[in-house]
């Protein structure tokens, strides 16, 4: 029973930073500050950001549910504030402020956390769990590689 607390606790944290940085968000891509950058060849559609963070974070819930079913310390809790910090963060320093080189910087310590998620807490009961993570890694490694394109294009 508390692993279901906990998945929804985490439901609600991940998709409510996401609804905070949508609300940071608001209206910036169809803005024409975003519409005039140089934009990497290999941006892909809109709505494959809407379906990559809702299963990402569907599966960083499930992740973070048995993590702290199995460590649950003010560490692990910290190092995850920072990861739910950091991706509001990049919503409102790229789309509503329009600082994209800080944008960038943002997202690359974003990737390092969540690597250090992949590789550190690797308890035996997470051991296969951890590759709940690389949907996450792998969006952000594409995330950055755009977010890089328009910071030096731009």
């Amino acid at each position: 029973m508390k692993k279901i607390y906990l998945f929804i606790l985490f439901l609600i944290i991940n998709f409510g930073g996401l609804a905070l940085g949508n609300w940071f968000m608001g209206d910036a891509v169809a803005s024409d500050w975003y519409n005039n950058l140089n934009k990497a060849p290999w941006t892909p559609p809109g709505w494959v950001f809407g379906a990559a963070w809702t299963l990402i974070m569907f599966c960083f819930s499930i992740y973070l549910t048995y993590l702290f079913s199995v460590r649950n310390s003010k560490f692990v809790m910290f190092v995850y504030a920072i990861a739910v910090l950091l991706n509001v963060c990049w919503t409102f320093l790229f789309f509503n402020q329009h600082l994209i080189t800080w944008g960038f910087v943002n997202i690359i310590l974003l990737t390092l956390v969540i690597i250090y998620f992949f590789i550190t807490f690797r308890h035996d009961k997470l051991h296969s769990l951890k590759y709940l993570l690389l949907p996450y890694i792998i969006w952000l490694c594409i995330a950055t590689s755009l977010n890089g394109y328009i910071v030096f294009n731009n």
